[in-house]
């Protein structure tokens, strides 16, 4: 197997997010960032989630062999054969619980399986091709790389924790159901059962809209809690001002045009929240 197709497989974009998301729990809790548990938090979770995305390419190369957007790779080419694709994705798992519980503690395993699960069966598996909630439950993945990077300073707090993983769960809706407006002929291709499939892209914008006040909403619980600072407050405040206009926009005006910005929006919304939780622990 070509180097440049196992990591076309690994989807390292959603595992770099995954390992920030890990890192920003993790300096959540911690009064002092250690530099080698840090690298060992992010390589766990780049190898579980790693792991869980070949799954996936396996598991879905059937249908995504009939949408543009996934119809060249790897294993729906034909250039990876799939008992590779279940050895790495096997593999890559067993080393990222290994290294888990080696390095690091048998909670932060857990939550690494549990995330693991969540994606490779939950949502791959089991909701996919059967219901729009699908992407709903599916995001639980994120909220477990978040509680994974906390509980290897505190296990057993969870309050703080908590909420921040509420507020990841919260995010995945947002984020994909405004991709899933971009993409619903695919979908529709694909038999999937994506939120603008079944309804149609006016009812997502709204759907869309409602799910990120509860998310701005969750991700300010924190701050009014008298758990994280001032520097958290004003800045989840401001970036989720941005996220609710472009996503009034959306439900206005329910164009590719306006979707393509509320996910482009998404992803810097994210990055924006976990940098300002570690700013707010470690530079307040």
């Amino acid at each position: 197997m070509r180097i440049k197709h196992a990591t076309e497989l690994m989807k390292l974009r959603i595992g770099v997010t995954i390992a920030a998301t890990a890192a920003a729990g993790y300096a959540a809790m911690a009064d002092t960032i250690d530099p080698l548990t840090m690298l060992a938090l992010v390589l766990t979770m780049m190898m579980g989630s790693g792991g869980s995305a070949v799954f996936n390419h396996l598991y879905d190369r059937d249908i995504d062999g009939l949408m543009k957007r996934t119809r060249n790779r790897p294993m729906v080419i034909g250039a990876v054969h799939p008992t590779d694709a279940l050895m790495l994705s096997a593999g890559l798992t067993i080393a990222a619980m290994s290294t888990a519980v080696m390095t690091l503690n048998w909670v932060v395993a857990l939550h690494l399986f549990l995330g693991i699960f969540v994606y490779a069966v939950i949502y791959t598996v089991w909701l996919k091709r059967r219901t729009w909630w699908n992407i709903v439950f599916g995001g639980a993945a994120g909220s477990f790389a978040l509680l994974a990077g906390a509980a290897v300073v505190a296990p057993s707090t969870w309050m703080l924790p908590t909420l921040l993983a509420i507020t990841l769960f919260l995010w995945t809706p947002s984020h994909f159901w405004s991709l899933a407006i971009l993409l619903a002929e695919d979908y529709r291709a694909a038999g999937i059962p994506m939120l603008p499939v079944v309804v149609g892209d006016q009812r997502t914008a709204w759907w869309i809209l409602a799910n990120s006040m509860v998310l701005v909403g969750a991700s300010l619980l924190p701050w009014g809690m008298g758990l994280l600072g001032p520097i958290y407050g004003w800045g989840a405040g401001g970036l989720g001002i941005v996220l609710i206009g472009l996503n009034l926009k959306l439900v206005a005006t329910p164009s590719r045009r306006w979707a393509g910005w509320n996910f482009a929006w998404s992803i810097p919304y994210l990055l924006g929240l976990l940098t300002v939780i570690a700013l707010d622990r470690h530079w307040s």
